[in-house]
């Protein structure tokens, strides 16, 4: 993708003391169905360092919960009340987004002020606009109203930066839109992955989502940067699938069903990389089945099996493991096994354990992945934890990147203008 994070306006590039900042987060978390109480607020410590660099501006903090129609869309008052508590500071909340009671709110704030403007997706344009140009989200009412009462925007919604809607990408035209630490932290650390990784370069790639893990995989050796592909988990499945071994009508059913209408495309990719690229894939040489709540071991030449597959095998591990030790570079997205099952983990602790064990750059992508590495605490034992799932791998696989584009066309035309807007550092 050829991005670069000099390419955007970052919190080292501007002073924003006194100013009204307008600060769009993804703090989407899961919920208690009936409590509503979190289960997870990663996300909403993942974004203390930017208001820590913002304590002295006046903050108006914007993000969503959910979405219309589920179970856990909710207003934000219960995230404005745990940021109070992670921050030691009062989040006020408002609930209203770019009505009156909103403007008026912020024009009233002091300096070191925090509100939090109520659930994003309770505006129509933030849900009707996402399949619209940059130029028309800069045209909603929410960015109208809303850039008549700040002086910047900041994001750090690096989890949802491969979507589009007014509050993600409007208001690049409107005022200076700057990275905050953790979309400034992304996208450093993505850009090792995509553009210049140190070598050897290792790319583990498993879970569920076999269509994102291919594009990634396509990617990866269309740009000529990787060294080795070990496939785990289901998109190990496929890929002993498309090499021409029987996994067995359920695994085949599983997959199928997994992906849907993306099946055949996926199948196609699958076959295509097999044929045309082994040399990069490791495919897995033994796999670990369930039979009646046990696991069981087999060897990839006594499948097919009637049993799920649910985790590789000691071999396929040690095979894993010294190109690990060896790598200048590692990228894990997806677990290797149905961890969350007694008796399956083992496959995904594995890797994790060397992860955390090589010298490389290490960069773990999103979602359980991610999860696992957050709540085994081993946080600082990797280079790059990323908090953005489907955002990482959009970005990992070449894909559009509409939140970025819109920080790098607001690059483009204020970063000449900070010092006449007295934002220059």
């Amino acid at each position: 993708m050829g991005l670069n994070v000099s390419d955007v306006l970052t919190l080292d590039d501007v002073r924003l003391g006194g100013k009204v900042v307008l600060y769009r987060v993804d703090v989407n978390s899961p919920l208690e169905p009936s409590s509503g109480a979190f289960l997870d607020d990663s996300r909403l410590r993942a974004i203390i360092p930017t208001l820590r660099t913002l304590q002295n501006s006046k903050v108006v903090i914007i993000g969503h919960q959910s979405r219309p129609g589920k179970i856990d869309f909710t207003n934000m008052e219960q995230h404005a009340d745990r940021i109070s508590r992670l921050i030691g500071k009062k989040v006020n909340f408002v609930p209203d987004i770019c009505g009156e009671k909103a403007l008026s709110s912020i024009k009233d704030m002091k300096v070191g002020d925090i509100l939090f403007l109520d659930n994003i997706r309770m505006h129509d344009d933030e849900n009707s606009m996402k399949k619209a140009s940059l130029v028309e989200t800069a045209k909603s009412e929410i960015v109208s109203k809303l850039s008549s009462v700040i002086d910047v925007y900041v994001t750090d919604a690096f989890a949802a930066s491969h979507r589009n809607s007014p509050s993600l990408t409007g208001f690049y035209n409107s005022v200076p839109c700057i990275a905050g630490h953790l979309m400034s932290k992304e996208i450093d650390n993505l850009q090792i992955a995509v553009n210049d990784p140190p070598r050897p370069y290792i790319a583990i790639l498993g879970g569920t989502k076999c269509d994102d893990s291919l594009r990634v995989a396509k990617n990866l050796i269309d740009k000529k940067i990787i060294d080795t592909i070990p496939v785990v988990g289901v998109v190990g499945n496929m890929m002993l699938w498309a090499s021409g071994v029987d996994i067995g009508e359920g695994n085949k059913s599983f997959i199928r069903n997994a992906l849907g209408d993306a099946f055949e495309e996926t199948w196609e990719t699958a076959e295509f990389l097999y044929k045309n690229h082994k040399e990069f894939f490791l495919l897995p040489t033994d796999v670990a089945v369930e039979v009646n709540g046990n696991r069981v071991a087999l060897e990839v030449s006594e499948l097919p099996t009637k049993y799920p597959i649910y985790d590789i095998g000691i071999s396929t591990l040690q095979e894993i493991r010294p190109l690990m030790i060896n790598a200048g570079c590692i990228l894990w997205n997806g677990p290797a096994s149905y961890f969350e099952l007694p008796g399956f983990a083992f496959g995904t602790i594995e890797i994790l354990n060397m992860c955390t064990e090589s010298p490389a750059v290490t960069i773990v992508g999103g979602g359980h992945t991610s999860s696992l590495v957050s709540n085994r605490g081993v946080v600082d034992l990797v280079t790059h934890n990323s908090t953005g799932g489907g955002a990482c791998l959009t970005m990992l696989s070449g894909g559009s990147m509409p939140v970025i584009e819109s920080l790098t066309k607001s690059n483009d035309k204020f970063r000449s203008l900070l010092t006449s807007l007295e934002l220059d550092s």
